[in-house]
């Protein structure tokens, strides 16, 4: 039996267990994949300044997210055909989030639909919306997530064009997969995947297909979708956004201080700095590179959180002592999910938890949310 100590055992487990497209889908980013690996090679230079001799005892890390009571500063990222992981997977994250006391957020491109979700798992969480040219349908989506009791929504701004993917466009990326000779051989080697996928109605974009006049099936989906994402997607439209959903409104994407500006002068209630994993433009900074200018820049005026790079407890603290009030997770989270269902997920937040706090005594504190950089090595970052 393996024994997981670690969010890369998780990801050796999901390769195994999921198809390959999907896989591919979790754990590679665009062109050349530059910045997808100085995502995570970049936290790997800052160094901790370890303390001894002090009182560890009593620690806690637990923290608040949009003035929520969270069980550790960190939140599930949206993360597209997540339910292509793993038979239902939306709703299993989304229930491994609750019990865990983290927030998760569903994304756009969902298999499960938001509606599916909410009656599965009874307990909000945040909706992500991508801006298609379809209006009508951009307003639908916004209505159906306050009828589904969404307490935020997440605009994500960083997806007005798609970035080259080569793995994707190798592998035909499908939702389900098309049956093809290549796909059929490698769905022969996932059994436990197959059984799941046949036991679930949720194999299509839930929150698509149904919705869309002439969009009923995936023939018609595909075609739809690559002409949908809107590059004319500007500020004023964002302040539209806003004030048709009326509630708590987070803004993913952001990488320059003068976006972070202009974030907050719309009445962002918190913006992300996200690169969407390396999945957009590569060349772009790393997340943790990005972020102490935009703290420097608007950090007295709204909740910053980072997205992009973390698997381990100890790029969480790292962000949070650069100024980030708060973490997103993706990859960690879905190489769980995809290796054990919701008890990976479960596994990967618990493993997430456990080195934020150990780090945290070895530097000395005993409360997450008085990280600082007073933590870090000088010189390393």
């Amino acid at each position: 039996m393996t024994v997981i100590t670690n969010i890369e055992d998780l990801r050796v487990l999901h390769e195994k267990r999921a198809p390959r497209m999907f896989y591919d889908y979790a754990d590679s980013g665009s062109w050349t994949e530059g910045t997808y690996r100085a995502n995570e090679s970049e936290f790997a230079k800052i160094k901790f300044r370890q303390r001894v001799a002090m009182n560890m005892d009593n620690r806690s890390i637990a923290s608040t997210m949009l003035g929520e009571p969270v069980a550790m500063p960190v939140a599930l990222s949206p993360v597209g055909m997540t339910g292509m992981q793993y038979a239902d997977g939306e709703i299993l994250a989304a229930r491994a989030a609750k019990e865990f006391g983290v927030p998760f957020c569903l994304s756009t491109m969902s298999i499960c639909s938001m509606e599916e979700v909410a009656k599965h798992t009874n307990h909000p969480f945040w909706f992500q919306l991508y801006v298609m040219r379809d209006k009508q349908f951009v307003s639908s989506l916004i209505e159906r997530a306050k009828a589904a009791k969404c307490s935020a929504l997440v605009v994500t701004l960083d997806l007005q064009i798609l970035g080259q993917r080569h793995k994707d466009l190798k592998n035909g990326l499908s939702a389900p997969p098309k049956p093809t000779l290549g796909n059929l051989i490698n769905l022969l080697t996932k059994p436990s995947w197959c059984l799941g996928m046949l036991q679930t109605k949720n194999r299509q974009f839930g929150n698509i297909v149904g919705h869309v006049k002439g969009v009923d099936d995936m023939s018609s989906l595909g075609a739809w979708t690559a002409s949908q994402f809107d590059p004319t997607l500007d500020w004023d439209e964002v302040a539209q956004i806003k004030k048709q959903w009326g509630g708590k409104l987070i803004l993913k994407g952001i990488l320059d201080p003068e976006d972070a500006k202009l974030a907050v002068a719309i009445g962002a209630d918190a913006i992300i700095v996200s690169n969407h994993g390396g999945r957009q433009l590569d060349g772009a900074p790393a997340t943790i590179e990005a972020l102490p200018a935009i703290v420097d820049a608007v950090g007295s005026q709204v909740e910053i959180w980072l997205d992009s790079g973390i698997r381990s407890g100890q790029d969480v603290i790292k962000a949070l002592a650069l100024g980030a009030t708060g973490t997103m997770i993706g990859r960690s989270y879905i190489y769980g999910l995809g290796a054990m269902g919701q008890a990976g997920v479960s596994k990967s937040l618990e493993i997430i938890a456990k080195e934020l706090d150990l780090t945290m005594a070895f530097c000395g504190l005993k409360d997450v949310r008085r990280v600082s950089r007073d933590i870090l090595f000088p010189g390393s970052y």
